[in-house]
């Protein structure tokens, strides 16, 4: 059966994005979805014109950005559900990782994101309703990853800019929803989506180590199911009064609990001290 959402993912050819694209249009959704080459992401998901539409999207242009957004809108008459799911990892430490290599990650992951939601909201706010998704990352809640800095900094972002976007669109109908992953079993670890700084420096020993766990250890091992992932944010789009958090996975809701701990923790060792601070 036919739903009349449309849905619009970007980051779509592998890991969570063609989970869920894949999932949806099991559904009986209409999917528009994003990747650096369209025909690879046809190839992937191999659905028809009338409920899938592939489109080629560099995200750091935001002329292209915008011409693939209208394209989708006109191919469907419409969008309801933006998920900004591209982005990639970058090991290193922080005074390893070169400028470029920063600026890089936050391209992607941060400014790429933000060029999908300035272009989608004109339409969103002229339907008076809409939904959007950013993927975050646990890492955008806890920073404490020896050579993840970078990576963690840009998810940062995306949980702070989400917040105060939930707050601007809410007036229109709009909502708006973090999702802070833990460990999937996705390539995100693979050489194809995580990046290592070119420039090591030997005495960061527990950056290696960390690194190597993540590349090595962790790589394909991890606990969460990818599919069970897209079948969360498809039943948190059809609720009334979504969530602004949505963290994905056991993992994930530990670290979090942990982390709201040990922030409960700091701010009652130092509470009288810190609160003395009045004229």
């Amino acid at each position: 059966m036919m739903k009349t959402k449309v849905w619009f993912v970007t980051g779509a050819s592998k890991g969570l994005g063609l989970s869920l694209v894949k999932k949806l249009l099991a559904e009986g959704y209409r999917v528009a979805a994003t990747s650096r080459n369209a025909d690879d992401l046809q190839q992937a998901v191999g659905a028809g014109p009338d409920t899938f539409l592939p489109l080629a999207m560099d995200l750091v242009d935001e002329r292209n950005v915008e011409q693939g957004i209208r394209q989708a809108a006109a191919h469907f008459g419409r969008l309801d559900v933006i998920v900004n799911n591209a982005g990639y990892g970058l090991a290193g430490a922080l005074e390893e990782l070169s400028d470029a290599e920063a600026r890089g990650n936050f391209d992607i992951n941060v400014f790429g994101s933000l060029n999908v939601i300035r272009k989608a909201l004109p339409i969103l706010r002229g339907q008076q309703s809409g939904h959007i998704f950013n993927v975050s990352s646990i890492g955008g809640f806890i920073g404490t990853f020896p050579g993840f800095g970078i990576y963690c900094a840009t998810k940062f972002a995306v949980q702070g800019f989400t917040e105060s976007l939930a707050t601007e669109v809410k007036p229109f109908g709009i909502h708006a929803t973090i999702v802070s992953p833990g460990y999937f079993r996705t390539s995100f670890l693979s050489n194809a989506s995580l990046n290592v700084t070119q420039h090591e420096i030997a005495e960061y020993r527990n950056v290696r180590e960390a690194q190597s766990v993540h590349q090595h250890s962790y790589n394909g091992n991890q606990p969460g199911d990818p599919e069970k992932a897209a079948e969360v944010i498809i039943a948190v789009a059809e609720q009334q009064e979504p969530p602004l958090h949505l963290f994905l996975g056991a993992d994930a809701y530990d670290l979090a609990v942990a982390k709201i701990s040990s922030i409960q923790k700091d701010m009652e060792h130092v509470r009288a001290l810190a609160t003395a601070t009045g004229f």
